[in-house]
């Protein structure tokens, strides 16, 4: 029996936590009702430990209310009321509103104290005592911008001003020089372009130095897909000189894209097959050049290559270039050669401008002329200017590109044997992905061009039609002078390797060589893996015009995978 008791003694020891761990409450009041809902309002804690834990609070109260303005508040008494209360009482006194707070104008821009205060004169400014805290962090933020990251703000000489206010002296420190960037050092990724730093991240020697602002622009290297910031930047400070260290990693930018699409040929019944191949080539040469090779055939009898390179800062300027050369064929009816040359400026990292020529040469292959003369032989040459504004999320695999605005307009003369004509061409290509929530999504395309002339030849048509432009139709089948296109899809992610989605398409186009205006409507489904070999997208969608009624049999299967390497 004795042995029992003993053991119950020992389990209520270690198992009881009221009788050893007994929680003290604390109460606390100001001299008068409407004094003591100020200091409720402050939301202190009433339940603690021990009565080290309450003279604790007692004094985060305190701080609190001083930067309320009672800077004068006294704590009265501290009693315990029983053996688990206790009971506190702090005299608020009077709330100082304002502090009077008077400056040399010759240490410190009249702008800056603007930025903290309304009411800013030629030797003092004033601010509301709850904010003096956070305008002395910002003031020491803003001369730090000017290469002082060492400087000392605080307020010196502080008395009373009358009843309700305070006066002080705003003191800078400026004991150290002013300080520039002298050494920038690139740390994992050394090849890294130079030149990318100078004009894509505007970092250079002899910067003012301004830490918060570098790290802002090293953030920018998320919108670059061949380099990743490892960690933030850091900075060593010696007696003469600042050095900024940048750490980067080098990042598989390189993409194979391809697709495979089949369907049923209306005139022969038959399954045919159309795909293309396009391998973008990004910074092999560490040089942030690309090299793009593009090969398209389709069902209609139709080649396409392509081939581009664009090289940025030439001779370490702002200034890129871009070269361009397109071929191509349709059946045995004509071929076309584009070549272009445009100098581009990137303005920020975002934003860039193009400005160049494109000459375009085409030719009839028929050997009678005159079987269609609709397609003739002609030479143009357009003076070109574009914008473009690039927002990518490259650390989401399934949608790396937010959003895109693309816009382009060219004018020049077209030249045949017979005469010379003056022409337009006016392109837009714009989409954005709407973010409901993390799983939820809505994407959305504009894609239009549009030619002007006074007469065209069907050679020089814009053509469209297939995956990339308005889904359920073959690759470039449509022919038109004007068209435009809006693409739809509600995305579902289901994890962050799947997505599923559905499609829904309108078009309008013209064809002036015809005289036909047309509505065109493409819907069905898809859904997007990322893979071991890259991103897996599936396509099932069916086109129609608004004069022909719905066949299943006109529904396009696309497939194409887009792989990092």
């Amino acid at each position: 029996m004795q042995k029992t008791s003993y053991l119950l003694l020992i389990i209520y020891v270690l198992f009881s936590s009221n009788g050893f761990c007994q929680q003290l409450t604390l109460d606390i009041e100001a001299e008068n009702d409407v004094k003591t809902k100020i200091i409720d309002s402050l939301g202190y804690l009433k339940i603690h430990k021990d009565y080290a834990s309450i003279k604790t609070e007692i004094n985060i109260v305190q701080n609190k209310l001083f930067r309320l303005g009672y800077v004068e508040n006294e704590v009265k008494r501290i009693k315990k009321k029983s053996d688990t209360s206790f009971y506190s009482k702090i005299h608020l006194k009077t709330k100082l509103d304002s502090l009077y707070t008077y400056y040399n104008k010759n240490s410190i821009d009249k702008s800056i104290l603007k930025l903290v205060s309304k009411n800013v004169f030629d030797d003092y400014f004033i601010l509301n005592f709850s904010e003096v805290e956070n305008a002395l962090k910002i003031i020491n933020s803003e001369i730090s911008k000017k290469g002082l990251p060492f400087n000392k703000v605080q307020l010196s000489e502080i008395k009373i001003k009358d009843n309700s206010n305070l006066q002080a002296y705003l003191t800078i420190d400026f004991s150290e020089r002013q300080r520039n960037i002298d050494n920038i050092v690139i740390k994992g990724y050394e090849k890294f372009p130079r030149s990318f730093l100078k004009h894509f991240l505007k970092i250079k020697k002899e910067q003012l130095f301004d830490l918060k602002k570098i790290k802002s622009k090293t953030e920018q290297l998320n919108n670059l897909n061949f380099a990743n910031e490892i960690k933030p930047p850091e900075v060593l400070f010696s007696k003469d000189s600042t050095s900024l260290y940048i750490y980067l990693e080098k990042a598989n930018s390189n993409t194979f894209d391809g697709f495979l699409g089949f369907g049923t040929n209306e005139e022969t019944n038959k399954l045919d097959f159309d795909g293309y191949l396009n391998l973008k080539l990004i910074n092999n040469l560490n040089y942030g050049e690309s090299f793009r090779l593009f090969y398209k055939s389709d069902e209609n009898d139709q080649q396409t290559f392509e081939t581009d390179i664009s090289l940025p800062y030439i001779f370490n300027t702002p200034i890129g270039i871009d070269l361009l050369l397109r071929i191509f064929k349709k059946d045995s009816s004509f071929t076309t050669v584009n070549q272009s040359a445009r100098l581009h400026y990137q303005i920020n990292s975002k934003h860039k401008i193009y400005g160049g020529i494109v000459s375009t040469e085409s030719n009839n292959l028929l050997s009678d002329n005159n079987t269609n003369a609709s397609i003739l032989d002609y030479k143009t040459q357009y003076y070109t200017l574009a914008y473009q504004f690039l927002q990518p999320q490259y650390n989401n695999l399934l949608f790396p590109l937010k959003s895109k605005l693309y816009i382009e307009t060219g004018f020049g003369n077209r030249k045949t044997d017979l005469n010379k004509q003056s022409q337009s061409q006016f392109s837009i290509d714009a989409l954005k992905i709407f973010q409901l929530n993390i799983k939820n999504s809505v994407f959305m395309r504009i894609n239009g061009s549009n030619l002007i002339s006074d007469t065209f030849f069907e050679n020089e048509l814009l053509r469209f039609g297939g995956i990339n432009s308005i889904r359920g139709f073959e690759e470039n089948s449509l022919f038109a002078s004007l068209f435009g296109i809006i693409n739809t899809e509600y995305r579902f992610q289901l994890n962050n390797n799947i997505y599923i989605h559905s499609i829904f398409d309108a078009g309008y186009f013209e064809n002036k060589t015809l005289n036909t205006k047309e509505k065109l409507y493409g819907y069905g489904f898809g859904f997007g893996i990322l893979t071991k070999s890259g991103l897996l997208r599936f396509n099932y969608a069916n086109g129609k015009n608004e004069n022909t009624s719905f066949k299943l049999s006109n529904s396009k299967i696309h497939l194409s995978l887009t792989a990092n390497f």
